[in-house]
């Protein structure tokens, strides 16, 4: 009987070669959900990884070229937005892009929180690495006991 390790590797690679394009509803909803799980890490190292090297990323009005930059841009990213906590939805897809729905809390560091809420256009590669990124988001101060995740 194969041991934890073997039926790990095996899974991942079974979930590697099913989240590539062409996607179908169920492959691009995974792949939403994998990315809020890995996004809710907060772990810049492990979520750059999902990026091509050379990905192209608009994010509100930063323009980022390349994982080392996706990297930094996350770190600082985090630490501004403290205790943060994401949802993220699949809106749309097609063969290989996903439109995204999303939402998360945080609050910075001097104990305001925030609501900031907007969509998200991907674009993959054929290894099903993320090629482009465009995000388009809204902040809204909200109080702590009208949080909602």
């Amino acid at each position: 009987m194969p041991g934890f390790k073997e039926m790990l590797k095996k899974r991942i690679k079974m979930e590697i070669k099913t989240l590539v394009p062409p996607f179908t509803h169920e492959s691009a909803t995974e792949k939403v959900m994998m990315a809020e799980r890995a996004w809710n890490s907060r772990d810049p190292e492990k979520i750059c990884l999902a990026y091509t090297e050379n990905t192209e990323w608009r994010n509100r009005s930063a323009f980022i070229s390349g994982r080392d930059e996706v990297k930094k841009f996350l770190v600082k990213k985090w630490e501004k937005e403290l205790s943060y906590k994401l949802k993220k939805e699949l809106w749309a897809f097609s063969e290989n892009r996903i439109a995204v729905r999303f939402e998360y809390e945080w609050h910075d560091n001097h104990g305001q929180w925030f609501r900031s809420f907007g969509n998200e256009l991907w674009e993959f590669d054929k290894y099903g690495l993320m090629e482009k990124r465009f995000a388009s988001i809204n902040d809204l101060p909200i109080d702590e006991k009208d949080r909602k995740l």
